[in-house]
């Protein structure tokens, strides 16, 4: 009894020690697969694609001012017939004007105005240009002193300086911004993968970025929407597995 008793034991021991050694093998494995899981590298990828805006917005308000209402808003329709055949002269047709934003202001009328007014009235008019003949615009824009010179007082409220200029394609070219980014994260990991003695493996995480649209000329603090050349950049963020 007493050395099948100690077979027994001895059997036991051998059948613990085995299991003990298989899961301290399988434990090991375990860690150098997420380890091996664990080696990856982060990088960018830049495109950027040059583009020329393809709608311009330009809204051009003009006042008048007189003591009587009347006179004051005859002279605004004066300088609308005069302002639509103006932008007529530059291929700018009454379809892509709008009027909008009439505004009197009777300074009398004023709560907290101090001494007298020279003119009671204010008339504000706004004719708000939008076209896709982003140049015809332009050449309005740059023409804009023999407004000036005919009488036409440009201001008021609401007045801008001077047209944007939008880019509206920028769905048209995400694919391809996308892929060339992607593949020059790509290059970037599979240099680093090379310099390590590794191989590049699959995507691990990928993070697309936002797309910008900025001035074409790279000024620092420059409006993009002053500018009819543009810079539509995209910058990706991709994880790849580095295998041995």
């Amino acid at each position: 009894m007493s050395q099948s008793s100690g077979f027994v034991k001895v059997v036991a021991a051998i059948l613990v020690a085995g299991g003990i050694g298989t899961a301290g093998w399988m434990v090991g494995k375990g860690i150098e697969n997420m380890r091996s899981l664990d080696r990856f590298v982060t990088v960018k990828g830049l495109a950027e694609r040059d583009v020329k805006a393809d709608k311009a917005v330009w809204p051009i308000t003009y006042v008048a001012t007189d003591d009587v209402l009347q006179t004051a808003q005859a002279k605004i329709d004066a300088d609308t017939q005069t302002l639509f055949e103006f932008l007529a002269s530059h291929g700018i047709t009454r379809q892509q004007t709008e009027l909008q934003n009439l505004q009197v202001t009777d300074q009398l009328a004023q709560a907290y105005r101090s001494g007298p007014v020279e003119s009671r009235f204010i008339v504000n008019q706004t004719i708000q240009v939008s076209s896709d003949d982003v140049d015809a615009v332009v050449a309005a824009s740059q023409d804009i002193g023999k407004l000036l010179q005919g009488g036409i007082v440009l201001g008021g409220q609401g007045y801008s300086a001077g047209p944007s200029f939008l880019f509206t394609g920028l769905n048209d070219i995400k694919p391809e911004m996308i892929a060339a980014a992607t593949a020059n994260a790509r290059e970037a990991a599979q240099q680093f993968a090379t310099d390590s003695g590794g191989q590049l493996g699959g995507i691990r995480r990928a993070n697309q970025g936002l797309f910008q649209i900025m001035a074409g000329d790279g000024a620092p603090n420059m409006n993009e929407s002053s500018q009819i050349n543009k810079t539509v950049r995209v910058v990706t963020t991709m994880e790849y597995l580095i295998t041995d």
